[in-house]
């Protein structure tokens, strides 16, 4: 009986010390939306991307985008195509989260009972 506590005691340590080095989810710094729909404006994302994200034939969906924020982040400071690179200069990190968030708060449209779509559904 002596041994079987021992090893728990011992079990207990060494789980203990793999949870305190396991990293945690990493944790994304919090935006703010309201500020990423002004700066999504004030910077012309909505020139090419629609004032709510919605895309057009110059520039991609991206509202409701299912990219993390370094996704985001890394395509927006070396895009690829015909859009202009945001540097730090231009947008700071924060800026950026900010607009994500903005992007991640409007819903992706639904193309669900559109007639016209369902009728090409059928064919």
């Amino acid at each position: 009986m002596k041994a079987t506590m021992k090893l728990a005691a011992l079990l207990m340590i060494v789980s203990g010390l793999c949870l305190a080095q396991t990293p945690g989810p990493a944790s994304t710094p919090a935006g703010n939306a309201e500020n990423g729909k002004r700066l999504f404006t004030k910077h012309d994302c909505y020139w090419c991307h629609g004032t709510a994200g919605q895309g057009s034939s110059a520039g991609a969906r991206i509202g409701g985008t299912a990219l993390n924020l370094q996704g985001v982040m890394r395509y927006v400071r070396a895009p690829a195509g015909s859009m202009p690179a945001f540097t730090e200069k231009v947008l700071t990190d924060q800026e950026l989260t900010d607009i994500y968030a903005y992007l991640k708060s409007v819903q992706a449209p639904k193309t669900a009972n559109v007639p016209l779509l369902d009728q090409l559904r059928e064919k």
